[in-house]
């Protein structure tokens, strides 16, 4: 019994030893990968990262054209608006529980980038660039949306990339479920009931759970880029996204959803 204090004192010693040694967590290089290394480990849901040394910055031709490949965001928090206490407050974002675990990053997304009077426009072409979503709140309410980069915009002003490089911009977040998709009493927009079985529609007053419709969102979103390799047109950063949540093909109410995560890409001349 006497010898546990010395015990733990010796492991406590020993783990420090091996933290201090190992330098911390490094990122994988997931090139290096074979499919048996990444299946069912999450690793395909983690971005690629450029070293902190990575401070570089690429200066942009405006005769020349240039696109940004390979964008990979990784969505890390998500914060939910909730409703405030009272009137007197204003509505604060509430951290959620992402529940989507090895598909939520958005991956090999591209598109052009445009150096115009001293600004930079960044316009996204095509990619993986939506995922389904779900986050759990503390009061055990999930919250569905669909996390997305179609059609973004997003500006910054300057002639290079650097690492004080900011686009910000606004893309659209599209509807979280589908024509064909069913609620939990079958009514749908193209297939299911027109009304929950055994009711029939009492006018305007009862349609709101009723009359489905595809409705798309707006989101906003901030590109801040904190490293570069110049040698290799790799860029790595932060996003923050704001857009709203899922309405049930428009027949609930939406929230705003904040989504915080990592990004990387590549620029290329082309």
């Amino acid at each position: 019994m006497r010898f546990r204090p010395l015990l733990a004192l010796m492991l406590a010693l020993c783990l420090t030893l091996v933290t201090a040694c190992s330098g911390g967590a490094k990122a994988v290089d997931r090139s290096s990968l074979t499919y048996a290394d990444i299946h069912n480990t999450g690793l395909a849901n983690d971005c690629p990262t450029l070293s902190d040394s990575a401070r570089g910055s690429i200066s942009l031709d405006p005769g020349a054209r240039y696109q940004l490949r390979e964008i990979c965001m990784h969505p890390s928090e998500v914060f939910v608006k909730g409703e405030p206490a009272n009137k007197r407050q204003e509505a604060q974002f509430v951290a959620g529980k992402i529940l989507t675990r090895f598909t939520s990053s958005l991956d090999q997304v591209y598109g052009d980038l445009k150096l115009v009077d001293d600004k930079l426009t960044f316009t996204e072409l095509g990619g993986i660039d939506f995922q389904p979503i779900t986050v759990l709140m503390p009061g055990g309410e999930e919250i569905p949306f669909t996390f997305s980069s179609k059609e973004l915009v997003v500006d910054a002003t300057g002639t290079a990339l650097t690492t004080s490089t900011d686009f910000s911009g606004s893309y659209r977040a599209p509807s979280y479920r589908t024509s064909n998709f069913l609620d939990p009493k079958g009514r749908g927009l193209t297939t299911g009931y027109s009304s929950a079985m055994g009711l029939v529609p009492a006018g305007d007053d009862f349609s709101g759970e009723t009359v489905k419709r595809y409705v798309d969102g707006t989101g906003s979103m901030n590109l801040s880029i904190t490293k570069i390799d110049s040698e290799t047109g790799e860029f790595a950063g932060v996003f923050t996204a704001i857009q709203p949540s899922d309405s049930d093909m428009g027949t609930k109410a939406v929230v705003d959803v904040k989504i915080v995560g990592e990004i990387y890409g590549r620029l290329e001349q082309v």
